[in-house]
Formats: structure tokens, sequence, C-alpha cells
């Protein structure tokens, strides 16, 4: 298993060749403390939410009477409840453990996902959504912070695909097992399917969060685990300095200044709620488009090829971030993505194509999806300098996000006009083409930092010694592009 592990971590790069065998020990000993419950929870967070969507078109619709635009008001039920604690969130997470504080509210929301497994309204059943959002909140914004707050610039890339893949997988995974509990469990013990795959949802969320009690590390500038020794925790932090990430300095007043004046923190909040928007027509639209067509994609069927995008996406995530890592460029792939998804979401509001055609489209914007864990590695190491206005921007990212996923699908997708959605699809072509030039505007402000810093070591480097130079140099903080 150990030979299998090596020639694994070398055919992948996983580490630099040039990283000290102290150093390699320590990296190893952090994936499997920082990515294996962050990866799961985040996969039964996910799981949990497309849930809803499968058992809707395996059930729940005529069970709950969901007719018109029920599902829309549904899943906004849901959004204000995850929006609502969003930055809140990170700041608890900035002051307390997050080894605590995570799993805790992942307990909370396995159990309401269990009670929406019993609901007998529409009404309770918007209610039930509400509370599983917003004892949700802290996963994401909070694990997604946690994962880039221990690796060096040059390995962020890979974990955050690592971590994020467990977002489509997820989906996917739900996918298989909605089609699974229609199948074997419909009608066992006197409850439908859909009811079956949220329970078996629960079953799955509440190991996961003690596993988060037992093994997480919380963040490394205060971290108590059992499983880091004094050496292992100071190379930890020593290394993250060295990259220009400044430990955390808590909650104070400046914090409110310190991100309003940052053009990084409007940039890549801006860059990140565009690009989850555009990339929207992957997800409910494309099962709505199969679920269209009943005799020729059955309900079981409709399960399973509804995690067509979510493979592209997971395909996506590994090989962009990884080539992102090793080539030290986030800007090609975050290119990339754009122009796939003008080209999708052109295509399909043109809509009246052939089925192959659509597929590519929608697989187009599945892979485009993956971009995601780059665009957060992106932006992390643009704001390497300030733990807490990382996390409150990450956090503030996805807050905008959601609250954009709870208005923009009632105007520009709604269920009433599925399949077709033609309005929607122009809107995600025009915001694929602002967000290319959204890149452009950040990629012009970075060379122009970095030409400041690079200026800034040059004059100092006539005024110090070259000891002093040469540790100015190996501690400049500039970001790739």
């Amino acid at each position: 298993m150990a030979g299998f592990v090596s020639r694994l971590e070398s055919a992948t790069r996983w580490f630099p060749v040039s990283m000290p065998l102290v150093e390699r020990k320590l990296v190893r000993k952090l994936d499997w403390l920082v990515l294996p419950y962050a990866c799961l929870s985040f996969f039964v967070k996910y799981l949990d939410v497309s849930a809803l969507t499968n058992a809707y078109v395996s059930g729940m619709k005529q069970d709950l009477d969901l007719s018109g635009n029920r599902l829309n008001y549904i899943n906004a039920a849901y959004e204000v409840g995850y929006v609502v604690f969003q930055i809140p969130s990170n700041m608890v997470l900035i002051k307390y453990p997050a080894q605590y504080y995570l799993p805790a509210a992942e307990i909370f929301w396995g159990l309401f996902t269990l009670g929406t497994a019993f609901v007998q309204t529409y009404e309770q059943l918007v209610v039930m959504r509400f509370f599983v959002g917003l004892s949700a909140t802290s996963c994401y914004v909070g694990l997604v912070h946690v994962v880039n707050s221990w690796y060096r610039k040059e390995e962020l890339g890979r974990r955050n695909a690592l971590f994020w893949i467990a977002n489509p997988i997820g989906q996917m995974f739900a996918g298989y097992l909605q089609a699974a509990a229609y199948t074997h469990l419909n009608n066992n013990h006197g409850l439908q399917g859909w009811r079956w795959l949220f329970i078996i949802c629960t079953v799955i969320t509440i190991p996961i969060a003690l596993l988060g009690f037992l093994i997480f590390p919380d963040m490394p500038e205060r971290t108590k685990s059992r499983f880091l020794n004094t050496e292992e925790k100071a190379l930890a932090n020593k290394r993250l300095q060295e990259e220009g990430f400044k430990p955390s300095t808590g909650l104070n007043k400046t914090i409110i200044k310190r991100i309003f004046t940052s053009w990084r923190f409007y940039a890549f909040v801006l860059l990140l709620v565009i690009f989850c928007n555009m990339t929207y027509s992957e997800a409910t639209p494309f099962i709505l488009w199969l679920d269209s067509q009943p005799d020729k994609y059955p309900v079981a069927l409709v399960n399973n090829l509804s995690t067509v995008t979510n493979g592209a996406a997971v395909a996506g995530a590994l090989m962009m971030s990884f080539y992102s890592d090793i080539r030290g460029s986030r800007t090609e792939p975050i290119i990339l993505s754009g122009i796939l998804c003008i080209f999708a979401n052109l295509v399909l509001s043109i809509w009246n194509i052939p089925d192959g055609l659509k597929f590519f489209a929608y697989i187009s914007v599945g892979w485009s999806y993956g971009t995601i864990p780059v665009l957060i590695a992106w932006t992390a190491e643009g704001l390497a300098g300030d733990s807490e206005v990382r996390a409150l921007t990450l956090a503030s990212y996805n807050c905008v996000g959601e609250i954009t996923s709870l208005v923009v699908p009632l105007v520009a997708w709604p269920v009433s006009k599925a399949p077709g959605f033609r309005g929607g699809f122009i809107w995600a072509t025009v915001l694929s083409v602002f967000y290319l030039f959204n890149v452009a505007w950040i990629v012009i402000k970075q060379k122009r930092s970095n030409k400041k810093i690079t200026m800034a070591e040059e004059q100092g480097s006539g005024e110090e010694d070259t000891v002093v130079t040469d540790q100015l140099t190996i501690q400049g903080e500039v970001t790739k592009l």
C-alpha cells in the first residue's frame, strides 16, 4: 500500500522534488488531518442539498403537490436560511475552535435533513429546508477558509480540488442513491423512495460530524491537535510565513476598514459571484430538461444521467487544478472556463438543436464549473497577507452568490419556463463575457501590485546588506497570475 501511495504521489507531482523529507512528512500528515473531514463534510452537505432536486423528480412533486414554481420557493427558503449567517459564521470561526464549531453545526443539519423525510405538506417542507440551510451555513465558508490556511501557494490548487470535488460527487451520489431508493425502497415500511433518501443522508451525515470532533486540526496559529507535535506545529507556521501568509490576529476594530479599502475584496467577490451565476445551467436546468422527456428518460435514468455534468465538473476540477499548480498559472484555466461558458450558454439559448449538442453544451458548463478550486486558490493567494479579510472575503462571495441564486432563478430560471429557459441562457452568456473582463482587470491590478513589490525590494537592496536582501526576496508576497 505504501508503495502504491508513493508511486501515486510521484505520478501526480503531489510534492515538489526539492521538498525536504521532514516537510514532506508534515504535509502528508496535514493532508490526512485536514482533507478527509473537509471533503466528507462538504460531500454530505451537497448530498443533503441535492437530495431535494432528486426527490422532486422521484415522487415528491406529486406527493406534496409541488406544482408551479413551488420548487423555486422551497429552494429560496433553504437559501434564506443559508445566507443569513454566512459572514457571522466565519467571524465565529476566527474566534472559536473550528474542530468543535463545524462538526456541531453538521449534526444539526443532519437532524433537520432527517425531519425532511417525514414532512406531509408543502409548508412543512419549506420550514424544514430553511433550518437545513441555516445549520449548514458554516460548512463551506468555514472549511474552505481552514483548507486555504494550511498550505503553501503551490500546494493550494490540488488541495482545493480534492476538497471541492466533494460537491459534484455529493450531487452524483445523491442521484445514484435516489435511483436505488426509488427502485428498492419505494413504499418499504409505508415510506416513499424519496423519503428514504433523506433518512439515508442523515445516517451518513452524523458519523462524519463525529470524525470532525476527533481529527480536524483547527487553524495553524492556534492548533492543539494531538496528532501534531511541537516541532511540526512550528514548521507548519514557518512554511506559511515564508509564503507571505500572515497568522490571524483575531477580530478587532480595524477589520471593517481593511475589508472595504481593499480592491482585492471587491474584485474577487465579484469574480466568484459572476462565475457561480454563469454556470447555473449545469444543475437544475439540465435535470429538468431530462425530466421533460419521460418517454425517453424514465425516473431512474433521469437520476443517473443527471450526474453527467457533475462528473464533468470533477474531471475539470482535478485537471485544471493540478495543471495550475504544476504550471504555476491560475489564469489559463480560468480564461478557458469563461470561453467554454460563452459557447455553451449561447448554444443552449438557441435551444432548437440536436440533443447531442445539448448534452455537449451542458457538459461544457459542468467542466467549466470545475474551475472553482482554481478561483479559490487565486483568491487565497491574493489575500495571503490578511487572514481575517481572506476569511470574510470567502464568506462574502458565498453570501452574495447565494443571494443571487435566491433571486435570479425566480426571474431568469423559473421552473414554469422549463426546459427551454431562453432568458436564463442569454443571461448566463452575458455574465460569461463580464467574467472574462473581470479576470483581465484582476490580472492588470496584480501585475501593478507585483511591480510595486519588486520596486520596493530593489530599493531595499541598496540600503540593506546581502543577507537581509535575500530574506526579503524569499518573503516577497508576489501573487501568481
